[in-house]
This record gives C-alpha cells, structure tokens and sequence, in this order.
C-alpha cells in the first residue's frame, strides 16, 4: 500500500503552540514599538524648529549621532558628532542645563541618544523628527 500524507486538522495542532505563537509575536511586535517610539518627556523636533534653534547655537547642545566618516561627508553647521556608541562616556562632558539636540539618519538613533542620556539624569532633551532625510539639503553644509 502506497504511504499517504494524512490532512492536518485544526484539532491536531495543540493549542499550547498556538498560544505560545501568539505571544511570541505579540512581544516581537511590542519590541518593535519599544524601538522606534520616541522616549517620553523628549521634545520631537521638526526641521523649521530646528532651525530656529541653530540661531542660537550658544544656547544649545547640537549632537549628530552618526559614525564620523558620515559626519565627515556632510553635517549640519553647528553640530558635533559624538557617535551613539560613545554617548555614555560623552555624557560626562555635557551639561545638564542646556538642552541637548541630537540628529542621525532618520530619527531612531537619536531617540535611542536620548533614552541613553535621559537614564543619566538628563531632562532637557530633543531629537529632530525623521532627522537628516528630514532636513532639506539646501541647508546641509558640505565638508
């Protein structure tokens, strides 16, 4: 008798398994979330915000997140890199009373800069929303 393949009926898969799949992917779409959600308490900048802020560039601390040989290539005038694998230590070298504003590719490793600086007592931060493919490149210095 030749074999046959048995048809799989929804009984004969264990509810545990369906259960387990389900949270599994409930927690890989929550940390997904727990990503790319801004941290609460950071000031989401939109570019004329931004630049209204480089007016004063006294006042504020202008952090660009990126590796330096992307800063290197281009950055905006104003700013200084401080690659995000280096915030930690960096954090020692910035001041808590003025704001500190970071910028990266596209607004996901800046939020992450501020979650960093926030859990080091930091308050005053903000991240440019959607961050340098946000800016326009009119305004992007080449150096």
């Amino acid at each position: 008798m030749p074999y046959q393949i048995n048809e799989m009926k929804k009984d004969d898969i264990p509810m545990a398994f369906i259960i387990f799949n389900i949270v599994v992917t409930l927690a890989f779409v929550g940390f997904i979330f727990w990503k790319i959600l801004p941290p609460r308490g950071v000031e989401q900048l939109r570019t004329p915000e931004l630049r209204e802020l480089l007016e004063d560039k006294d006042s504020y601390q202008f952090i660009d997140v990126r590796p330096p040989q992307q800063f290197q290539k281009f950055h905006i005038y104003g700013f200084d890199n401080i690659p995000l694998n280096e915030i930690k230590e960096a954090a020692k070298h910035l001041s808590k009373n003025k704001k500190v504003v970071f910028i990266c590719p596209t607004g996901t490793k800046g939020n992450e800069a501020c979650k960093r600086l926030k859990r080091r007592g930091f308050t005053d931060l903000a991240n440019v929303q959607g961050g340098l493919s946000a800016w326009d490149q009119v305004h992007i210095d080449q150096t």
